[in-house]
């Protein structure tokens, strides 16, 4: 398995942070694949997937280079350059565009476990790569970006909450398949038979993305490292949870998909980006279920989380949610 050697220093400075170009690879992944895990990820991936096939199929050059990236085990490195805290999409693609030729060729035989095709023996790689996840962005993940912004920072105000409840271990236990806290100081990054690293004194960076891959591992030797984990649950679902037409007669719509979301504590951000209703509308509701006592509330950390009550439960399965 890899795994690093985290001391306590690096960890308690680690952070949470939102990466434009890491949402934008995770979406090529799923484009890649074809595969989509969820519904709304399947209507997304049927919008966009012929766009995406036929623009390789113009440039095969292209279609090979990405092809080639994504390794069974490992992706090329230059596709995913590390985070350096918040940055828009623009200069964070730049940094692909940036790669020395070379490098990009070497990161790429490391991913394809051999040596690199001929039609790949170029110096333009880099600014191809660029180009691509430009059009990724620009077509299929900036004209959702505003809401796919709200369920990545409900899913860090979650993680937050693991946190400040469980500690690191629980947190880091619940972020992805192949992570875990093994102790020690040592944190599991992937199931994996890599040499451990020791990344104390670096920053630390944990960055969610919505596409429902498994994610992935970058760093910048030896100043930062990131994890890249999807978001989970209901965060990762597009579009509003169905709710049973009998209790949105009894308790309206949108009072009702409050209260059908809120099966497990979710902050109030976190319900604004589920339903889709304002933040003043999802808060009127709150108070009205929580008037009725069919929800509870508490605090975990700086973040509020509301939940059914007993009752709440079983109005809710009484009327089939």
């Amino acid at each position: 398995m890899g795994w690093w050697q985290v001391n306590a220093d690096t960890l308690a400075r680690s952070r949470f942070v939102l990466s434009p170009l890491a949402e934008t690879f995770a979406s090529l992944k799923v484009l890649q694949s074809g595969t989509a895990a969820h519904p709304g990820e399947r209507a997304w991936l049927d919008a966009h997937l012929p766009a995406y096939r036929r623009r390789l199929a113009e440039d095969p050059v292209t279609a090979l280079l990405i092809r080639s990236g994504l390794g069974r085990e490992w992706i090329a490195d230059f596709l995913t350059p590390t985070p350096r805290g918040e940055a828009g999409f623009e200069e964070e693609v730049a940094r692909v565009r940036e790669v020395p030729a070379a490098d990009a060729r070497a990161h790429l035989a490391v991913a394809l476990r051999g040596p690199l095709p001929a039609a790949l023996h170029r110096d333009d790689l880099p600014e191809r790569a660029a180009g691509l996840l430009t059009d990724v962005w620009t077509e299929t993940v900036r004209p959702y970006w505003a809401r796919r912004r709200h369920v990545l920072e409900a899913d860090v105000v979650a993680r937050s909450a693991q946190l400040s409840q469980g500690g690191w271990a629980a947190a880091l236990d619940a972020l992805r398949p192949g992570t875990r806290w093994l102790g020690g100081n040592r944190l599991q990054v992937n199931p994996h038979e890599y040499p451990p690293r020791e990344i104390s004194g670096a920053e630390l960076y944990f960055v969610p993305v919505t596409p429902q891959s498994h994610g992935w591992v970058s760093w910048e030797e030896p100043h930062r490292y990131a994890v890249v984990y999807p978001c989970v649950g209901a965060l990762a679902h597009s579009g509003p949870e169905a709710v049973p037409e009998s209790l949105g007669a009894l308790l309206g719509p949108a009072r009702a998909g409050v209260l059908v979301h809120l099966g497990s504590p979710l902050s109030t951000t976190q319900l604004v980006a589920l339903t889709g209703q304002g933040l003043g509308s999802v808060g009127r509701h709150l108070k009205v279920l929580l008037d009725a006592r069919l929800i509870q509330r508490r605090r975990a950390g700086r973040s509020v989380l509301y939940s059914r009550t007993a009752a709440g439960e079983v109005l809710v399965k009484a009327q089939g949610g």
